[in-house]
């Protein structure tokens, strides 16, 4: 397929997080979060992805280094929750069955919720200073957030979710970049709670004054697969978020996912996984644009407007990670046509 405009018909991004360079597990300090971030950033850019993001590098805590902070990175800082959790407490969660991959809550929700010291805006703001607003901030959705936690004063599930949502979209309204992009890796294997888990995401989203994504998939931990589910049974769903792109695993996924997609509404460009994320093998820039193929004959021409990893990096190696960069440009440019 040729392209003759100067803007590509089918936009590349990144999903969100990056491996920890090593300095910065070394010497985890302000200047080298900022030097790092500039490398991350610079390191899509210079392999044409067109929208990068910051590589979640603010996340990384010394102590707890085998996680990118999706969760306690939210959590921790929020004031009317507390983060030590005692052995009762891990019962309680356990019997609550929300989590089946993790037996302790992220914190205790003992009073009302409120920002504590979580600064969305200056996380934002530190990676616009070192490389402009043409970034992507990602922002865990409530819902995945709420269902960590165990709740001792809402006694309502949908008031925790509402306050929690509250909470950060009185940050996101501040960000200053070109895209937000709410990440929700639960609700694929919980399709039941989507019409309260789309309230919860909107609510966010409202609140941004820019481009608005949403991305989904089925849980990564260790290449593993947590939520069982399909996109099939997430349609209505999908269907009721006011973003402008979805970013969805499809790489990962059977071949009857993208199938299902059709029935997604027009006016929500789909984001196509053609990287995978849980294995080290890199992808051919012919077997990218091959992904690309397939799901344009599935879906129908003009129905795709991104193509990115499935999900985030953070898990991989940085030399395997930068080719799985280069290879997903290549072979967007190779299906399109771009010299």
């Amino acid at each position: 397929m040729n392209n003759t405009s100067n803007t590509p018909q089918i936009l590349t991004t990144t999903v969100g997080s990056y491996p920890v360079p090593t300095w910065l597990k070394t010497v985890p300090t302000e200047q080298s979060l900022i030097d790092a971030t500039r490398v991350v950033v610079d390191i899509q850019r210079q392999h044409g992805i067109d929208l990068p993001t910051d590589g979640e590098l603010y996340r990384f805590d010394v102590n707890h280094p085998d996680t990118n902070g999706m969760i306690d990175y939210f959590i921790r800082p929020l004031s009317g929750i507390r983060s030590e959790v005692g052995r009762q407490e891990w019962t309680e969660f356990r019997q609550m069955q929300t989590m089946a991959f993790r037996a302790k809550p992220a914190g205790v929700v003992e009073n009302s919720l409120g920002e504590g010291t979580l600064n969305l805006v200056s996380d934002c703001e530190r990676a616009v200073a070192v490389s402009g607003d043409n970034l992507k901030f990602t922002v865990t959705s409530p819902y995945m957030l709420a269902r960590t936690l165990l709740d001792k004063h809402y006694g309502d599930f949908d008031k925790l979710l509402s306050a929690l949502a509250e909470t950060l979209s009185a940050q996101v309204r501040e960000l200053k970049c070109r895209c937000i992009q709410i990440d929700e890796a639960n609700i694929p294997g919980n399709p039941h709670d989507g019409p309260r888990a789309a309230e919860a995401i909107n609510t966010v989203l409202d609140a941004f004054d820019g481009e608005k994504a949403v991305h989904f998939c089925f849980g990564n931990y260790g290449g593993q697969v947590i939520q069982q589910g399909s996109w099939k049974a997430l349609i209505n769903f999908l269907n009721m978020l006011r973003c402008d792109h979805l970013v969805l695993e499809l790489k990962h996924r059977p071949e009857t996912d993208l199938d299902a997609l059709k029935d997604v509404s027009d006016n929500i460009r789909l984001g196509i996984g053609v990287i995978d994320v849980k294995v080290n093998p890199v992808e051919t820039p012919d077997e990218v644009a091959a992904s690309i193929e397939k799901a344009e004959r599935v879906l129908g021409v003009d129905r795709i407007g991104w193509v990115h990893p499935d999900c985030g990096f953070w898990m991989l190696q940085r030399s395997v990670v930068d080719r799985k960069i280069e290879a997903l440009v290549k072979g967007r440019d190779k299906f399109l046509g771009i010299d």
